[in-house]
C-alpha cells in the first residue's frame, strides 16, 4: 500500500475542519440544557473518588475541568473538557488513517468522523464517560499503528518500547468506561490470529506493558475491593436485571432494531456505509484478501459493534456503547472513500456537502426548539404558531440550570428553608444532578437520593448519617403524586410543603418543581427491601 507523503503536521484543511467542528460544538454546549447523566456526573466532581459506583473516575475531572477553571457552573461550563478532548481525539485520528494508509484517507476520515451527528453531540459536546474513553482509545490506536506498522514499513514485526504506551493507554481508557476492557481484547485477538504479530506474547515489553496496565488500573481496582466490588457487579448483573422477570427473554427481532437505530443516530448517509464497510470488509479478510492493517481496526471496532448490536436481543442497550467501533470503522471508510474519490469525484464531494449540510440543518433546528422552544405551541415565536404543547414535548425535561437557580435564589420561602435545612434529597438520581448544578453557587448543602436506583449517592451521602437531620425533598411535576408525597413523609417527625417554583420557555410553563420539608429523619428507608416487594 503506497503512502503519500505530508510534511506538514497540522495542514490547512485539518486546522479548518477541526477549528469549523470546534466552533459547532461549543455552540450546540453553549445552548443545550443538561441532559440527566451529564447534571449527574457533576456530583462526580463534588465527591471526588478513586472511582464510582456506575463508572471509573475519569469521567470526573473532564467534568469538572471547566468549572475548576472558571468556578462557574453551567451547560457551557462541564462541557468544556469534553470540546477540547474531542478535538484530540479527532486529530489523533487522522494520524492513525495517515500512517495506516495516507494522508488523503486520514483527512477523508476525519471529515467523516467531524460530520457524524452522535459523534459531534455525544463525543464532542456532552459530557460524558465515552468522552476520554474516545480520546484513550484512540491514542491506543494510534500507538498500536505505529507499533504494528512503523514508518519504515519493515515486513517483520519486531516488538518494541511502544507496547508500555499502548498498555498506559489502555488502562486509562478503562479508568474512563469499561468498554477499554473490550478494545483490550480485541488488539490481543489481532496478534494471536495473524502470525506476524503472534511474537508480541515472548516480548518482554508485553510484560511491562502488562504491568503499567494493571498498575494505572488501580483506582479502578481499588474503589472495588473497598466496596464490595460492587462496580463490577452493577456494570455486568445488577444493571440488565428486568423487575418483571427472572428469566432471560431472547428476541432477535430487536437486534435489526437496534441496527436500524444505529444507523439513525450515525445518520443514514455515514450509517449504511458503515455498516456495509464493516461486513464487505470484513468478508473479503477471511475469504480473499490479507491485510493487516483492515485486520487491526476489524478487531478493535467489530466486537463492540457486533456485541452491543447481539446484545440488544436480550436487553435495552444505549446508543453510544456501540459508538467507538463506528468510530475507528471511519478509518475503512476513509480510506475507500480516496479510491472512490478518484472515480468519482463530484458524487463525493456532493455526499460530504449534502450530508454536512442536512445533518447540521436538523441539529441547530432542534437546539432552536431544545432551548427557545421553536415547535412549541403556543409560544412567543411571531413568524412560526408551534406544533406541541408542553406537556406532551419531551425536550421540556431538560432543565435550564440558569433559570432553576434564579427562581430557586428569589423565592424568600426556598431561600429560608435552605438555610435552615442539612441535606437535599430527590426520588431520581438524575434530578439529583439538575438540583445539586442549580444550588451550587448558593451553598454547599449535600444532595442525595432517596430512590431503589439511588446509584452513588449512598457512597457519598450514606443515610446513617442524615438521622436526626433536617431535609428538602425537591421533585419535579412529573412525580409530584400523593402517594410519593406519603412515602416520604413517614420517615419525618414533621413534614410540610414549601413552595412551587415554576420554569418557563417561550413564555409557557414547562416545568414545575415542588418543595418539601421534613423535620427530623427518625426512619432509614430501605428501598431495597421495598423493591423486592
Amino acid at each position: 500500500m503506497i503512502k503519500t507523503k505530508n510534511s506538514s503536521i497540522l495542514s490547512y484543511p485539518i486546522t479548518v475542519i477541526l477549528v469549523v467542528g470546534l466552533i459547532i460544538r461549543a455552540i450546540i454546549a453553549l445552548y443545550l440544557q443538561p441532559g440527566y447523566d451529564e447534571a449527574y456526573y457533576y456530583l462526580y466532581t463534588q465527591n471526588l473518588d478513586w472511582s464510582y459506583f456506575d463508572h471509573p473516575f475519569l469521567v470526573s475531572l473532564t467534568t469538572g475541568l471547566g468549572v475548576w477553571l472558571t468556578g462557574e457552573v453551567n451547560q457551557f461550563t462541564i462541557r468544556f473538557g469534553t470540546l477540547i478532548i474531542t478535538t484530540g481525539s479527532l486529530y489523533f485520528l487522522y494520524l492513525i488513517g495517515k500512517n495506516l494508509f495516507n494522508h488523503e484517507s486520514g483527512l477523508m476520515t476525519l471529515l467523516i468522523a467531524s460530520s457524524i451527528p452522535i459523534f459531534t453531540v455525544a463525543f464532542g459536546v456532552l459530557t460524558l464517560p465515552d468522552v476520554p474513553l474516545i480520546f484513550f482509545l484512540t491514542l491506543t490506536l494510534l500507538f498500536a499503528s505505529y507499533e504494528f506498522f512503523p514508518f519504515q514499513n519493515k515486513i517483520t514485526y519486531k516488538p518494541s518500547y511502544r507496547l508500555i504506551l499502548i498498555g498506559f493507554c489502555l488502562g486509562l481508557a478503562c479508568l474512563s468506561k469499561y468498554h477499554g476492557f473490550i478494545f483490550a481484547l480485541g488488539l490481543v485477538g489481532f496478534c494471536i490470529f495473524n502470525y506476524p504479530y503472534r511474537r508480541v506474547f515472548s516480548s518482554p515489553w508485553l510484560i511491562l506493558s502488562f504491568l503499567v496496565f494493571i498498575i494505572t488500573l488501580f483506582p479502578l481496582l481499588y474503589w472495588n475491593w473497598q466496596n464490595d466490588w460492587a462496580s463490577f457487579g452493577f456494570q455486568l448483573s445488577t444493571r440488565f436485571d428486568s423487575p418483571a422477570s427472572s428469566t432471560i427473554t431472547i428476541n432477535p427481532f430487536n437486534t435489526i432494531v437496534v441496527a436500524l437505530v444505529s444507523i439513525g443516530y450515525l445518520f443514514p448517509s455515514f450509517g449504511f456505509p458503515l455498516w456495509w464497510i464493516g461486513g464487505v470488509t470484513f468478508w473479503e479478510e477471511i475469504t480473499v484478501k490479507f491485510n493487516f492493517r483492515y485486520r487491526l481496526i476489524l478487531w478493535v471496532c467489530l466486537p463492540l459493534i457486533i456485541g452491543f448490536t447481539l446484545l440488544g436481543a436480550v436487553t435495552q442497550i444505549l446508543p453510544t456503547w456501540a459508538m467507538p467501533g463506528f468510530w475507528f470503522l471511519t478509518l475503512i471508510l476513509g480510506n475507500y472513500c480516496t479510491k472512490w474519490a478518484k472515480e468519482y469525484p463530484k458524487l463525493i464531494k456532493r455526499w460530504f456537502f449534502f450530508s454536512f449540510l442536512i445533518i447540521n440543518t436538523i441539529i441547530f433546528v432542534m437546539l432552536s426548539h431544545f432551548s427557545m422552544g421553536l415547535f412549541q405551541k403556543p409560544n412567543q415565536n411571531a413568524f412560526f404558531s408551534g406544533l406541541i404543547a408542553p406537556q406532551n414535548d419531551p425536550s421540556t425535561e431538560l432543565i435550564d440550570i440558569i433559570q432553576l437557580r434564579s427562581n430557586f435564589k428569589n423565592s424568600s420561602e426556598f431561600s429560608q428553608a435552605l438555610q435552615q435545612a442539612d441535606f437535599i434529597f430527590t426520588n431520581q438520581y438524575y434530578l439529583g444532578g439538575y438540583i445539586g448544578m442549580a444550588i451550587a453557587p448558593l451553598t454547599e448543602i449535600p444532595v442525595t437520593c432517596f430512590s431503589d436506583d439511588s446509584r452513588g449517592f449512598n457512597y457519598w451521602y450514606p443515610l446513617e448519617n442524615l438521622k436526626r437531620k433536617r431535609g428538602l425533598y425537591i421533585t419535579t411535576q412529573r412525580f409530584a403524586k400523593k402517594e410519593l408525597e406519603q412515602k416520604y413523609r413517614q420517615y419525618f417527625q414533621q413534614w410540610k410543603k414549601i413552595t412551587e417554583i415554576p420554569l418557563f420557555r417561550s413564555g409557557e410553563i414547562t416545568e414545575v418543581f415542588y418543595i418539601y420539608e421534613g423535620i427530623n429523619l427518625i426512619t432509614i428507608p430501605d428501598f431495597r427491601q421495598e423493591k423486592i416487594n
